[in-house]
């Protein structure tokens, strides 16, 4: 069954390749949509895929690459809509 969810991490992430890891991450998990920095410090996310994979990439955000920080993750679900068709990094 897939999934999708719409994700906002906080803390030091940023500048810490929070978002070429998130992309690694969900490459390997076979999850698609995108990621980008935010003005306010937040990354946010969009995941696609598998439940489970999708379940993986949200623990995974919970603490991120090696020097990140991460002081919260907020994980909105919304409808699949099977849209991408890989993982994009945004600007």
């Amino acid at each position: 069954m897939n999934t999708r969810v719409h994700v906002f991490i906080s803390g030091i992430v940023q500048g810490v390749f929070f978002r070429s890891s998130t992309k690694d991450k969900a490459e390997e998990l076979g999850i698609t949509g995108w990621v980008r920095n935010l003005p306010d410090g937040r990354v946010e996310a969009v995941f696609e895929g598998e439940k489970e994979n999708v379940k993986k990439m949200v623990v995974w955000c919970r603490k991120g690459p090696e020097y990140a920080r991460v002081l919260g993750v907020e994980v909105i679900p919304e409808p699949y809509k099977g849209e991408f068709s890989g993982f994009l990094l945004r600007r």
